[in-house]
């Protein structure tokens, strides 16, 4: 019996039906000051005990908590955050580092190349409170492959919830340029094959120097983002962007404002091409029909169907007749 449950059974003991009976007409012992006192001091011991224990586990795997000053660090190998102009969260953290201390150590590992240097896994916004406040910052010190890395780094920014919808699909992105396989990115991201195939076709369909200045928009959502995708296409699509861009209005708003701004002006711009086939009884394809942006051509294949093109053209005039006899027709002709 561990000496907590010794003390629990001398103090804390359940009574027996004859003591509960015996003890209705009075009132039910409690702990006094002095036992509920011990009590907290052994809970206090044993949370203790296992916060050493733990870190004498990371000094015998090689691993340790250290003060490190933030210019000894560099970043990792493969970025996963957008800067954000504005950015209200980060601002909390720093006023709370800087009133009540690093909480929680950011992760590092040795710098493969330079001896006396770190790279950062994961803790990147605690890092940079520590160089703003001129502060060193705490950190573990793991001996990581570039897979653990990776991996490490994804899993903690999914664990906080704090990547945006783009900020994973361009770390995806980034990680497969990098050379790393599938199986990689599903682990550092913890997605499957079809999300992570979306993640990369956004990320490649939306310019990098887009993204950036947007920003990670963390409102916008997966379903916005693919149409903003989708939107690029259009014929001067980035002209309309562009001009958002320049704009003071974007530049003195947030991430999410940006994307809001961008979004609109790009859903704006006229929608691609469509074109339409025409094909005689016998399935013949003889005609396409073009349409954009207040237009529509009618094309005729003459191989398939010489001399109908101009037949058509002759029927014109009759053919707008009949047009202008239909309610349609008589409502289009008054506008």
């Amino acid at each position: 019996m561990s000496r907590k449950d010794a003390i629990d059974s001398l103090f804390l003991k359940k009574p027996t039906a004859n003591e509960k009976s015996a003890t209705d007409k009075s009132a039910v012992r409690v702990r006094t000051g002095a036992i509920s006192a011990m009590g907290s001091s052994l809970q206090e011991m044993a949370e203790g005990a296992k916060t050493a224990a733990r870190l004498q586990d990371q000094l015998a795997s090689g691993e340790a908590v250290v003060s490190l000053h933030p210019s000894a660090i560099d970043g990792s190998p493969i970025a996963d955050r957008l800067p954000a102009a504005i950015d209200p969260k980060f601002e909390q953290l720093e006023a709370s580092i800087s009133e009540e201390g690093q909480q929680v150590p950011i992760l590092v590992r040795p710098h493969p190349e330079t001896a006396g240097r770190y790279q950062i896994v994961y803790g990147r916004r605690r890092l940079r409170v520590a160089a703003n406040l001129g502060r060193d910052v705490s950190a573990i010190v793991r001996n990581l492959t570039d897979r653990e890395l990776v991996v490490a780094q994804g899993r903690e920014n999914l664990d906080r919830a704090d990547l945006s919808f783009i900020e994973k699909a361009l770390f995806a992105l980034r990680l497969e340029d990098a050379g790393f396989d599938r199986a990689t990115i599903i682990a550092a991201l913890s997605t499957d094959k079809s999300d992570l195939s979306r993640y990369i076709a956004v990320a490649r369909s939306i310019p990098i120097n887009l993204a950036t200045r947007i920003g990670p928009a963390s409102k916008a959502g997966r379903s916005r983002w693919v149409s903003l995708a989708e939107c690029l296409g259009r014929p001067k699509a980035m002209d309309a962007i562009n001009v958002v861009l320049e704009s003071e209005q974007f530049r003195n708003s947030d991430s999410d404002t940006r994307f809001g701004l961008v979004f609109k002006a790009v859903s704006k711009s006229p929608a691609r091409k469509k074109v339409k086939v025409w094909s005689t009884p016998k399935g013949k394809k003889a005609a396409r029909i073009r349409q954009e942006a207040g237009r529509t051509a009618l094309i005729f294949d003459e191989k398939l169907v010489p001399a109908f093109g101009e037949y058509v053209a002759d029927q014109l005039d009759r053919l707008y007749t009949q047009f202008l006899e239909t309610s349609e027709g008589g409502e289009a002709d008054q506008q």
